[in-house]
């Protein structure tokens, strides 16, 4: 899959659910849960134990199955390691110029982190595909978000920080193309409970938020 195809997936799909989890196993079953919710994207973050070889197993289990990407990249020997290992999108919180080059390198798409205009301009300009705006919740969540989106409707942005099934409508009417989800729909706790289907119901909810979101 070329960048242009991830960079549609995501797109499509409107989802992007950042993976923290303490092993292969816990990884896996968070993936097949949100796989059964109609999500087929994931973002393994650099913060799970052995998170690079965490990664290529999900690959390799997940073939063609799921969009699965690189999270908390801080760094573009990082991104290098990474996009080596079959990651098809790098995410980063933070704003790395070097991490943005190198995935321009091995044309990967690159998700950079920004907060303020400046910075969102900044990586835009540098390249970046899209940019995620994180900690979204921490400077005013949706309307925030709204706020940027009005001097700068050609930039395309994934909130992060404050995402949940009640605000997921506000931030997409905001104007977000994609939403970056974390533990209230990668719940771990779930999956060591055994209850595997309260994150793929959680899924489904998330999908048809998207759904009635677009048909307006």
């Amino acid at each position: 899959m070329n960048k242009a195809e991830v960079l549609q997936r995501i797109k499509t799909i409107g989802i992007l659910p950042v993976l923290r989890a303490n092993s292969v196993e816990e990884a896996v079953a968070l993936a097949n849960a949100i796989e059964a919710g109609g999500i087929a994207t994931l973002e393994v973050t650099m913060t799970v134990p052995d998170a690079v070889e965490v990664m290529r197993s999900l690959i390799r289990k997940a073939g063609d199955h799921i969009l699965i990407g690189a999270g908390t990249v801080l760094d573009a020997e990082t991104a290098r390691a990474c996009i080596l290992a079959g990651a098809q999108f790098i995410v980063s919180p933070a704003l790395n110029l070097k991490t943005i080059e190198i995935c321009h390198r091995y044309g990967v798409a690159v998700i950079p982190g920004a907060l303020t205009p400046t910075e969102v301009v900044t990586a835009w300009e540098a390249g970046a595909d899209i940019v995620k705006v994180f900690p979204c919740s921490a400077v005013g969540g949706a309307k925030y978000l709204k706020a940027l989106k009005g001097p700068l409707p050609q930039i395309e942005l994934i909130p992060t920080g404050g995402v949940s099934l009640s605000t997921a409508a506000e931030f997409l009417s905001a104007g977000a193309l994609a939403l970056g989800v974390g533990s209230d729909l990668v719940n771990s706790k779930a999956i060591a409970d055994g209850k595997p289907e309260i994150v793929t119901q959680t899924a489904k909810e998330y999908v048809e938020i998207i759904r009635k979101a677009r048909a307006k």
